[in-house]
């Protein structure tokens, strides 16, 4: 490997040929999404996840569904997939987001039951009368 001399401060040094330097190029981001429908937790994922322009909403876009590879077929994940089909992109309330993260492999998308009480109230909703 060649070296040659480079000035670009008052301190000459040493660099490589290979000037810039060679940035391995990262996949686009995949978030796996949970949150709360109607009693309901949804875990979905999705290439963008925006603040939207909409006051107290999150904007989901590009939901990633599992590729069809094997006979067994997962009867949640094809009744989001039905749920989604045609949807460019979703509004969620920030106040119903249990957790976003960032992975690096997909898993199975899916709905399950909300299950146990909690005494927690999400804000804002009306009070109830007295």
């Amino acid at each position: 490997m060649a070296v040659r001399w480079t000035c670009y401060s008052p301190c000459p040094f040493f660099i490589s040929d290979r000037y810039p330097p060679v940035m391995t190029k990262r996949e686009a981001p995949i978030y796996k999404v949970i949150f709360l429908n109607q009693g309901q937790v949804f875990e979905m994922y999705a290439k963008q996840i925006y603040q939207s322009d909409l006051w107290g909403f999150l904007e989901v876009e590009e939901f990633v569904f599992g590729e069809r590879t094997t006979v067994v077929v997962d009867p949640s994940e094809e009744k989001l997939k039905a749920q989604f089909e045609g949807v460019v992109r979703s509004f969620v309330p920030m106040h119903s987001i249990v957790r976003i993260d960032e992975v690096e492999r997909m898993g199975v998308p899916k709905i399950s039951e909300a299950r146990g009480s909690s005494n927690v109230m999400p804000f804002p909703m009306p009070m109830p009368e007295k």
